[in-house]
């Protein structure tokens, strides 16, 4: 059936990008939620990066290049939730990706200009590439639409003392029976100590532990579980993790430590490649957030299982929880590796599209797990794209334009330095809305 029959959520802000006739939506309103994806520093977000961004002619007379950037990107958020009939008193994530360390700083000082106190549970990485010329900052916020139920409070445990105060984010966040985590590392609870000794190999030492594991150990019992249990729930009530990786060798042993953390159930998760350096330590490894229900939540948890082969042994294909749906990172796999309609066939190398072989197969995999769990694709609100090559960014697009023709898409495109599995060239993320 024509899944735009299912289709309750609003596209806010929707442009048509004449190159390629490529529809984007900003943002969705789904229900309570605001979700905006994918922001950049375009004023009309139709003609690349914003005249006022570049200032070809004057490039250094007023703000850096970096703060002119993250302002514009600040606006068109706050344009956004007033599309929703909100504010951005009302956010209650933000993740950051960034092409180099240098855009962190102006980036926060323009959204403590912004937002005041009010900074929520941020993630900042660094990534390889991002789809606009001359972008340095691409944005993801989730904001509500507050009632008297539904609004955000801050949770600023003990621990809330290291974070640095140029960042000046919560630790954790709750709306309704939802707590949104920041992104933690394992970095020393004293800033400027570096990688916290109980995360790092002894001096010296070839073995003694493995790096990765001690570092989501750390992160796990140390930072994230103080952090849920000062919003009132547990790693046991977690829905959504997503987990920034560095190495293309700990993506194994990390899935060790994280499936014995989880001996009922894991929550849905995304393992995602970062540049080298990839977070505010160049000796880290890792980074996780996760999204959960309080403990004592009148919300409900369902695992749903659409018989879809999951990315890694152990992992979910999604979580239902209230009005939403997440899915776990998504790759093309079949039991011996990628797909064999995307694989390369070095007789014909020219003939067929990888990435639209992959994109098809993940779509209707999406499909079937958002009809499993009483919705449809159609109901998307976030997709987040990880390609190892920006040039398969559009044929992945006329992709989504088959499955979905003519609605506007809340897209992000991110180019990462590898995938887990050989022959992968994308990987999609998706959050859906449960109506």
């Amino acid at each position: 059936m024509d899944a735009h029959v299912y289709r309750t959520v609003e596209p806010l802000l929707p442009v048509t990008i004449p190159k390629g006739g490529i529809r984007y939506a900003p943002g969705v309103k789904a229900g309570r939620w605001i979700f905006g994806t994918g922001h950049k520093g375009t004023s009309d977000y139709v003609s690349g990066m914003g005249a006022s961004v570049i200032e070809p002619a004057l490039p250094h007379w007023g703000k850096p290049k970096l703060r002119r950037e993250a302002d514009q990107i600040f606006r068109n958020l706050g344009e956004l939730m007033q599309a929703g009939g909100s504010n951005l008193a009302n956010v209650v994530r933000l993740d950051q990706h960034y092409t180099t360390p240098s855009a962190v700083e102006p980036y926060h000082d323009a959204r403590r200009a912004v937002l005041g106190d009010h900074v929520p549970p941020s993630t900042s990485t660094i990534t390889k590439g991002l789809l606009l010329a001359d972008q340095a900052i691409e944005v993801h916020m989730i904001g509500v639409v507050p009632d008297s139920t539904f609004r955000p409070v801050h949770v600023r445990p003990k621990q809330q003392a290291e974070v640095h105060p140029t960042s000046g984010y919560s630790l954790a966040l709750t709306v309704g029976d939802f707590v949104f985590v920041a992104g933690r590392m394992a970095d020393a609870f004293e800033f400027g100590a570096g990688v916290a000794a109980a995360a790092r190999m002894p001096d010296g030492y070839l073995w003694k532990g493995m790096p990765i594991k001690l570092e989501a150990e750390f992160v796990i019992e140390e930072k994230i579980v103080p952090a849920l249990e000062a919003s009132g729930s547990s790693l046991s009530s977690a829905l959504k993790c997503q987990v920034y990786l560095r190495d293309l060798e700990d993506f194994a042993p990390f899935n060790e430590v994280w499936a014995s953390k989880f001996p009922a159930r894991p929550p849905a998760t995304t393992l995602i490649p970062t540049a080298t350096p990839g977070f505010s330590h160049r000796d880290l490894r890792l980074e996780i957030n996760v999204i959960a229900l309080r403990s004592n939540a009148e919300t409900t948890a369902q695992v749903i299982d659409a018989g879809v082969m999951p990315s890694y042994d152990g992992h979910i294909q999604a979580m239902r929880a209230g009005d939403l749906l997440f899915l776990s990172g998504m790759l093309a796999l079949g039991g011996g590796g990628v797909i064999d309609a995307a694989r390369y066939d070095p007789q014909q190398p020219f003939f067929g599209s990888s990435t639209q072989e992959q994109m098809e197969y993940l779509l209707c995999n999406a499909e079937r797990i958002c009809s499993t769990a009483g919705t449809s694709l159609a109901n998307v609100v976030r997709i987040q794209q990880y390609h190892t090559d920006l040039n398969t960014f559009y044929p992945a697009y006329q992709v989504w334009e088959k499955h979905l023709p003519e609605q506007h898409l809340p897209f992000s495109a991110i180019e990462v330095p590898f995938l887990p599995v050989p022959g992968c060239s994308v990987m999609l993320e998706l959050w859906v809305y449960v109506p």
